[in-house]
């Protein structure tokens, strides 16, 4: 059954200097959206502008033009949270460190088929939506399309676009056209007859108020439709933008907090809502700190213009520190509506100095409790917050009754200090011998009424309790310990730790860890450290001299769970490493697809040309493995050798 509405699907912004017209084709029969172009200067802020996630950038043939998008394209992925695919030709994979330096998160080398260009489409998009939580994937109200029944000659509007044209949702062939200026339209019939039943093309035109239009043109084969999306490049006034702008700027904090403790008082239950905008600091640090004041500027108005239209007078905004605000909500009933207006209006890009930056934003509601203070009433909504900025998706998130989290949190105090936590170890085996070489210490809590606590939750505890360092320490200890306790058997293994992007953050920390492991008597060229891509590092410059230090001091280096975060390729350019290891769903992926099997071979080819180890983990089939080692990969843990295991049980498996 065709959809009544106009569907944008999933937009892609492709850039190729040689094949826009193959490629879009391809995306197109693929079910994408394609916003194309082929020349550089200015495609990355026609991406930004395009409302699309995913990024394609065709370097084949033309390596030093894409090099030099690619820094651009880089940077704007990063602002909009979403991912890059490069396209390199055969010859040039030796460059693809460079790519990945700019910011690439995907790359494709040719010949490949249309089929594997595709399934590389697909598994791009998989990334962005497990990685880039600030992406509101479900957003299309927004943007400018239409499309096109053969047969019945009906065009169909995105409200946007009907909005904007003062028109119906559908109407007939004629009155679409009329819209156009008349020196136009013969352009625009006629870019719809070339993409036939199936192709795509583009057009554009200049029209009156709006500026410059850019129609993206699709059809695929057996679709009676034909789609276009319509890309703004124009610098013409915006009538709601202006509006907006006109909104003055919020209140302070200290007003907002006082509005929401009259209601306390007097037996109300308002709401709270907290945002904080994800990535101000790239625009601080990338376009300066005036562009930092104007987009603070801005978001205020927008959040305020939101709360107006959404509440009318029945909310207060404020202005709190850095890129935070405060919303207050009269009535609990419309925090969460509110909520998500807000998180969409936010996730649109602003114009900065002439310059589109999406930055999207996390919110954290509460609605409060009887009898509730102002103080908790604001604590629960940070929390929700926390929650929502910690998450791999959720943009929003409202805060409930206490959960397990908060629950362990009360109890971990006494954990530690009852030393109720303990260490397991799980084997890492070399690929190319069976032998177990070394294991990760991975703490565990058994806990009387939640039974086996794993590290994500310990932490996650710790983190609400204010006991993330002293968790650290005490695993960190422990761990130490049991390894030097171990049996003659078992001396030769190494043993990996892991650090927190809190130990990392904590000065001095590199003689304290060394002390540390001298104290317990295990040797220090014996010790891996791991630190965890998908949660790690604010300051990459001390981040690289702490662990340049413990390496010079004889330990190894390893990152972790790569493939989770869109920082990854930043760390791998900034910090001194020995060993990569690829995340499990990454490394699970392989017995999937032959183009998942591609991008964990990519994976490995860049470690080992930067002179890196590779250890897969979550390995649990024997398939897994095999490719795996075809690809390179030389250690692995999982279930397929081993659980976490004591150090009794361990002992007894390397023996065996």
């Amino acid at each position: 059954m065709v959809s009544s509405e106009p569907q944008t699907g999933n937009s892609l912004f492709l850039l190729s200097f040689r094949q826009r017209g193959e490629l879009s084709a391809i995306a197109a029969e693929a079910g994408w959206r394609v916003v194309a172009a082929r020349r550089g200067e200015g495609a990355a802020r026609r991406y930004l502008g395009s409302g699309a996630a995913l990024a394609v950038l065709d370097a084949r043939g033309a390596l030093g033009d894409g090099l030099a998008a690619a820094k651009a394209f880089g940077e704007a992925a990063r602002v909009r949270g979403g991912a890059l695919l490069v396209l390199v030709s055969r010859d040039d994979v030796a460059a693809l460190g460079d790519f990945h330096a700019a910011g690439a998160t995907h790359f494709l080398a040719s010949p490949f088929t249309e089929a594997e260009f595709a399934h590389a489409l697909r598994y791009a998009w998989r990334f962005v939506e497990r990685v880039a939580g600030d992406w509101d994937r479900g957003r299309v109200v927004d943007l400018l399309g239409w499309r096109y029944h053969r047969r019945t000659r009906r065009v169909r509007l995105t409200p946007a676009l009907a909005k904007r044209l003062d028109l119906g949702q559908e109407v007939s062939l004629d009155i679409a056209l009329r819209a156009l200026p008349p020196e136009d339209r013969r352009a625009a019939a006629a870019a719809v007859r070339r993409v036939g039943s199936g192709g795509a093309t583009a057009f554009a035109h200049d029209h009156p108020g709006v500026g410059r239009l850019v129609h993206h043109i699709q059809a695929t084969t057996g679709d009676p439709w034909i789609h276009g999306l319509i890309e703004e490049l124009g610098t013409a006034p915006n009538a709601a933008a202006e509006t907006e702008e006109a909104i003055e700027g919020a209140f302070d904090a200290g007003a907002a907090r006082a509005w929401l403790d009259r209601r306390l008082q007097r037996g109300e239950r308002p709401s709270a809502v907290l945002i904080a905008l994800s990535r101000f600091d790239l625009v601080n640090s990338g376009y300066g700190r005036p562009a930092g004041d104007a987009l603070i500027r801005a978001a205020v108005r927008r959040i305020a213009g939101v709360a107006r239209a959404t509440l009318g007078k029945r909310q207060i905004v404020a202005r709190q520190k850095g890129p935070e605000f405060l919303v207050g909500v009269e009535e609990a009933a419309n925090a969460e509506s509110l909520a998500g207006a807000l998180a969409e209006s936010l996730a649109r890009p602003f114009a900065i100095d002439g310059t589109l930056v999406a930055v999207g934003a996390r919110l954290g509601v509460a609605a409060a409790r009887a009898d509730e203070t102002i103080e908790a009433l604001l604590r629960r909504a940070n929390d929700a917050l926390d929650d929502a900025r910690a998450s791999d998706g959720a943009t929003i998130r409202i805060a409930d009754e206490p959960a397990i989290a908060e629950a362990l949190s009360v109890d971990l105090r006494r954990a530690i200090d009852g030393n109720e936590i303990a260490v397991l170890f799980q084997p890492q085996v070399a690929i190319a011998t069976g032998k177990i070489v070394g294991v990760e210490a991975l703490a565990r809590w058994e806990h009387p009424r939640f039974g086996a606590i794993g590290a994500d939750q310990l932490f996650a505890a710790a983190d609400r309790a204010d006991l993330g360092l002293a968790l650290s320490d005490h695993i960190q200890r422990l761990a130490l310990s049991r390894a030097a306790a171990w049996p003659e058997a078992l001396f030769r293994l190494r043993l990996s730790i892991n650090l927190t992007a809190a130990d990392i953050a904590r000065p001095g920390f590199a003689d304290i860890l060394l002390d540390r492991i001298d104290a317990s008597g295990f040797a220090r060229s014996r010790l891996t450290v791991e630190i965890t891509e998908s949660g790690l590092i604010d300051d990459l410059g001390a981040a690289a001299s702490l662990l340049t230090g413990l390496r010079q001091a004889g330990c190894r280096v390893a990152i972790d769970d790569f493939g989770t975060g869109y920082s990854s390729l930043a760390y791998l350019k900034a910090l001194p490493l020995d060993y990569l290891k690829i995340d499990r769903r990454l490394a699970q992926d392989i017995s999937g697809s032959p183009r998942d099997r591609i991008v964990v071979r990519g994976v490995i080819e860049m470690a080992l040309s930067l002179g890196l180890a590779v250890i897969a983990e979550g390995v649990e089939t024997a398939e897994q493995l095999d490719l795996l080692a075809k690809e390179g990969c030389q250690y692995y843990q999982g279930f397929l050798c081993a659980q976490p295991l004591t150090s009794a049980a361990l002992a007894d498996l390397v023996a065996k």
